[in-house]
C-alpha cells in the first residue's frame, strides 16, 4: 500500500528537523510538509534540506492545510494517509501500528491514542477531552477516548471524503460524521512527547472555546443533521 504521511506546520522551525528525521530513522513511507504561511524560516529549511513541502500563501490553519495534504494524496493515488504533526509531539515508531490496523481491514481511521491502555490525566484540557468523549458516545454510542489526538491514519474512503466534503476537518467533529457515514474507527496506544520548542496554539482559552465549538458541532449540528434525514425519509 502507498502511504503519505501529511505534516501540517506553522512556525515550526525550531522542530521540523528533528521531526523529519524520526520519520525517515523509523518509516520507508513517503511525507510531505504542509507550510502554513509561517512567519519564521519553516520554508526556508524545507528547501535547505530538500524536504518534500507545499506551502500555503497565507495563514489558513490547519484545516486547510490538511485539505490540501488529502487533495494531494487523492490525485498521487495514495491508499492511506497518516496526519502527524510537525511540532516533535508525534513519534514516528508507532506509525506502523496505525497502518496495520487500516491494512488488516480493522478501521478506515486508526487514531493513535494516549489513553487505551493509559489512564487519562486530570487537567483542563483533559477534562475538555473527556467531554468530548462523553458527547461522541452519546451520538454514535461508541467511545473514543482520545478524541483530540492529531494523530491519526486514514484509509482511501476516508481521503476521498476529505476531499469531495471541504467542510471535513482534522477535528473530532468529523471524526463523528465518518462514523455516521458507516466508517469504522479504531485506537491504537502510542506515546506522545512534550514539545520542545515553540509554543501550542491552543492556550487555556483558546481550549476552551474549542472544547464548546466541539460540542455544538457534534451535540446539535450533527444531531439535526440525523434527524433532519429521518424526517426526509418519513415523508
Amino acid at each position: 500500500m502507498k502511504v503519505l504521511l501529511i505534516i501540517p506546520a506553522y512556525n515550526e522551525a525550531l522542530n521540523i528537523e528533528k521531526t523529519i528525521q524520526d520519520i525517515t530513522t523509523n518509516t520507508n513511507y513517503d511525507y510531505l510538509v504542509i507550510n502554513d504561511c509561517s512567519k519564521d524560516n519553516t520554508k526556508e529549511i524545507c528547501e535547505k534540506n530538500q524536504f518534500p513541502y507545499l506551502s500555503l500563501p497565507i495563514n489558513f490553519g490547519l484545516a486547510s492545510g490538511i485539505q490540501l495534504g488529502m487533495k494531494y494524496a487523492y490525485q498521487k493515488n495514495y491508499d492511506i494517509v497518516i496526519q502527524f504533526d510537525g511540532d516533535g509531539q508525534h513519534q514516528a515508531k508507532y506509525i506502523q501500528n496505525l497502518v496495520d490496523e487500516i491494512e488488516k481491514k480493522n478501521c478506515d481511521i486508526a487514531i493513535g491514542s494516549r489513553f487505551v491502555t493509559k489512564k487519562k490525566p486530570f487537567s483542563l484540557r483533559m477534562l475538555g477531552n473527556t467531554l468530548i468523549s462523553f458527547c461522541i458516545k452519546m451520538t454514535t454510542g461508541v467511545t473514543i477516548r482520545d478524541t483530540t489526538s492529531g494523530m491519526r491514519a486514514y484509509d482511501k474512503i476516508a481521503i476521498e471524503e476529505f476531499v469531495k466534503n471541504s467542510n471535513s476537518t482534522p477535528e473530532p467533529d468529523t471524526i463523528v460524521y465518518f462514523m455516521k457515514k458507516g466508517m469504522q474507527v479504531k485506537e491504537v496506544q502510542v506515546e506522545m512527547s512534550e514539545r520542545e520548542f515553540g509554543e501550542s496554539y491552543f492556550n487555556v482559552w483558546k481550549s476552551i472555546e474549542y472544547m464548546f465549538n466541539m460540542i455544538f458541532s457534534i451535540l446539535f449540528i450533527q444531531i439535526f443533521t440525523k434527524k433532519r434525514k429521518e424526517n426526509k425519509k418519513c415523508q
